[in-house]
């Protein structure tokens, strides 16, 4: 291996990030064969992988390192579902001319940019999605949220992708704001403004109570059919950890044509397939039901509340990585081991110019064993 992988060292605050390595020393343009597969290694290992330095990298580059992860598939991880007008993410996201694998994302108006002559985009706000919104004094008072938390896939029809990588190239001037959770608790999370926060989901179950553990293991997630349409009404928490229940999902219907042999039902538990660690796993936006022990829940609210319980201890201040970009910051994260979230407002003047990529995954999620849980299961009897 011709470079240096250092751990992230999380702050006193942090106390639960225990993940994320920084490479201050390889050239993407120049990757050998032996560099890859350490690469490789160390995005399973770390989870969120930063190499610095790379404002040269280009979107073929990104592609076809992406792609390398997933040599059988040159679909996006979204397929086409992202361009339908009404899903919730085709406002943030567009394909680069030259590179259609790779999108253009960000805030500001771009011009003269990899082939994009000009193109206005907009940086997600959580006024659009969230059931609540923020004052307009807090947000001038610097506050801000977690606009969704989520993973890079479709979830319908499409496998999701092993990793993604994000390339940030341009980041606007360096503010920072306050994340607000504003859910009854005072928790606050001080970020960089436009900055990703990611959540481990390996982390998100060791810290389960055992019961939890155990139930999380019997548990199945059933993805609403076409979910970014189905979803497209409702609106999401103020954590934008989920989706509030007032019955404003799209009913078949009102939805595209469903093949039900695409709707895709997975475990609650994944296996990481270097370390073999278990993560939970769960974009809980797009979750229609939980089986659980084979019988389905049936009741949408009941079903998020029980995700809420799952999950929103993983996104405590202490156990968010809010990843402080610098230009030229290429990122590739494990997309089945962590969720992560867009962060921040940013106003008129603010350009940020970021570029995205995944690969649908010809394989599904690893699940979880009997073999695999076990040891959990020991050390709750011993308990």
């Amino acid at each position: 291996m011709t470079f240096t992988i250092e751990p992230i060292k999380p702050t006193e605050a942090q106390s639960g990030v225990d993940f994320g390595a920084m490479i201050n020393d390889l050239d993407l343009e120049k990757l050998t064969d032996h560099d890859f597969e350490a690469l490789k290694e160390a995005v399973y290992t770390y989870q969120v992988v930063v190499i610095r330095n790379q404002s040269h990298v280009q979107p073929k580059t990104q592609y076809e390192i992406t792609k390398r992860f997933e040599p059988e598939v040159d679909t996006y991880g979204h397929g086409a579902q992202h361009r339908a007008k009404q899903s919730v993410i085709a406002r943030d996201l567009s394909p680069l001319p030259e590179v259609p694998q790779v999108q253009l994302l960000g805030h500001g108006l771009v011009k003269n940019y990899q082939g994009v002559d000009e193109r206005q985009l907009t940086h997600p706000h959580h006024k659009v999605f969230h059931q609540t919104t923020m004052s307009k004094e807090d947000e001038e008072a610097g506050k801000t949220r977690f606009y969704r938390w989520h993973m890079d896939a479709a979830l319908y029809k499409l496998n999701p992708p092993k990793v993604t990588s994000l390339f940030g190239f341009k980041n606007p001037e360096p503010r920072r704001q306050t994340v607000v959770y504003d859910d009854g608790t005072d928790d606050t999370l001080d970020v960089q403004l436009g900055t990703t926060a990611f959540i481990s989901g390996q982390h998100a179950f060791e810290i389960l109570p055992p019961d939890m553990k155990e139930l999380a293991f019997r548990t199945q997630v059933k993805y609403a059919p076409h979910p970014y349409l189905w979803m497209s009404k409702a609106r999401a928490r103020s954590t934008g950890l989920g989706m509030v229940s007032e019955g404003k999902e799209l009913t078949e219907e009102e939805l595209p044509p469903i093949e039900e042999e695409a709707i895709k039902i997975y475990p609650m538990l994944w296996k990481n397939p270097v370390t073999n660690k278990i993560h939970l796993q769960v974009h809980p936006a797009a979750v229609q039901d939980l089986i659980i022990d084979g019988k389905p829940m049936g009741d949408l609210e009941k079903v998020r509340e029980l995700l809420y319980k799952f999950q929103r201890p993983a996104i405590n201040p202490e156990n968010v990585y809010a990843h402080e970009w610098k230009d030229g910051d290429f990122v590739i994260f494990h997309n089945r081991g962590v969720l992560h979230s867009v962060v921040g407002s940013l106003k008129d003047t603010d350009v940020r110019i970021f570029q995205q990529c995944n690969m649908a995954s010809a394989d599904p999620p690893i699940p979880a064993t009997e073999e695999d849980f076990a040891p959990y299961r020991v050390a709750a009897n011993t308990a």
